[in-house]
C-alpha cells in the first residue's frame, strides 16, 4: 500500500469526515498519500474567522493558528486567499511569527497581494485609479439611494466595500444598491463583487480562482484542498474543477451557513462553520501524523 491512506477509514480520536463525492474522496485520498506535494487553501471570512457585524472585528478561530502550525509542516504550503488587504488577514488571522507557519502565504485582495510567513514579506501592487474615483462618489450615492441608514463602508485601498449588515433590513438594503453600485463600478472600469451582505466594488482581473490555479501551479501541486463559504469563494470552486480536469486531485470544503448555499451544493465536505473547517484542518494534521 506504500504511503497511501483510505480516507474512509478514520479510527483515530480526530476523525476526517467522508467525502460525499467520488472526486472529493480522490482528492482526499491524494492528499494523505502526498501530503508533501498538497497545497491546503482557506478563505479567511466565514472560513477561518467567523462573520461579525463589523469585518474590523473579525479574528481568526481561537484554534485556527494551532491547528495550521500543526499541518503547515506537513504539506507543501498553506494559501489563505482572502479579498482583504494581506496585512489586515495577518494582523486578524495572528499569523505572524508563529512557528511551524513558515509555509503559510496570504494571498490578499484575490491574489493582488502577497505575504509570506517565512519572510514577513509583502508585495502589492499600485491600487488602480478607479478605486479612487469610487471612494470620492460613494457618500453621495449612497445618500441618494435612500438606503444609507445603518449601511457601513469599508476601505481595502486596493478595493471599496458596501456592508449592509447593520442596515434594519440587511436584504432590502443590499438588493437596493445593488444596481446602483455595479454602475458606479463600471464608470470606473471596476467590477461588483457580492458577498454575503456585503458589496465590494474592486478591478476586475483577479479572483480566487485564478489566485488559487496559479500558486498550485507554481508549487507543481499534486492535490488541492479548497475550504470557503461565499460566493467569492466560487471562482475558486471552479478552479479546483479545472485542476481536477487537468489531472489534480481536489477537495472542496464548505465552511457551512444559511447565509449562503451556492457552496454547499458543490462541496465535497460540508463542516459547520469555522469550527469545523479548524476541527478539519486538526484531524488532517492528525491523521499526517
Amino acid at each position: 500500500m506504500g504511503s497511501h491512506q483510505d480516507s474512509t477509514r478514520d479510527d483515530s480520536p480526530h476523525p476526517l469526515p467522508t467525502p460525499a463525492t467520488a472526486a472529493g474522496r480522490e482528492g482526499l485520498d491524494a492528499i494523505l498519500a502526498h501530503p508533501g506535494r498538497a497545497v491546503v487553501a482557506l478563505d479567511f471570512d466565514g472560513t477561518l474567522a467567523p462573520i461579525v457585524p463589523d469585518p474590523d472585528r473579525a479574528r481568526a478561530h481561537p484554534e485556527a493558528v494551532p491547528a495550521l502550525a500543526a499541518l503547515a509542516p506537513k504539506v507543501a504550503s498553506i494559501a489563505v486567499i482572502t479579498g482583504r488587504p494581506a496585512e489586515v488577514a495577518v494582523r486578524h488571522g495572528g499569523f505572524a511569527g508563529v512557528p511551524g507557519l513558515d509555509r503559510l502565504v496570504v494571498l490578499g485582495h484575490y491574489g493582488a497581494e502577497r505575504w509570506d510567513a517565512a519572510t514577513g514579506t509583502l508585495t502589492t501592487p499600485e491600487p488602480h485609479p478607479g478605486v479612487a474615483a469610487v471612494r470620492a462618489e460613494l457618500p453621495g450615492l449612497l445618500e441618494r439611494s435612500g438606503a444609507a441608514e445603518g449601511i457601513w463602508t469599508e476601505d481595502k485601498g486596493h478595493a471599496v466595500a458596501v456592508h449592509t449588515r447593520r442596515a434594519p433590513d440587511p436584504q432590502a438594503a443590499f438588493d437596493a444598491l445593488r444596481a446602483p453600485l455595479t454602475d458606479l463600478a463600471a464608470r470606473h472600469g471596476l467590477i461588483v463583487e457580492p458577498g454575503r451582505m456585503v458589496l465590494e466594488l474592486r478591478p476586475p482581473g483577479m479572483d480566487k480562482g485564478a489566485a488559487l490555479r496559479s500558486y498550485a501551479h507554481s508549487l507543481d501541486a499534486a492535490s488541492v484542498l479548497f475550504a470557503g463559504d461565499d460566493l467569492g469563494d466560487l471562482p475558486a470552486y471552479a478552479a479546483v474543477d479545472t485542476l481536477r480536469a487537468e489531472g489534480t486531485p481536489g477537495l472542496l470544503v464548505c465552511s457551512g451557513s444559511d447565509e449562503v448555499t451556492e457552496l454547499r451544493k458543490r462541496a465535497d465536505v460540508e463542516v459547520p462553520g469555522p469550527a469545523g473547517v479548524v476541527a478539519l484542518l486538526a484531524a488532517l494534521a492528525h491523521r499526517l501524523g
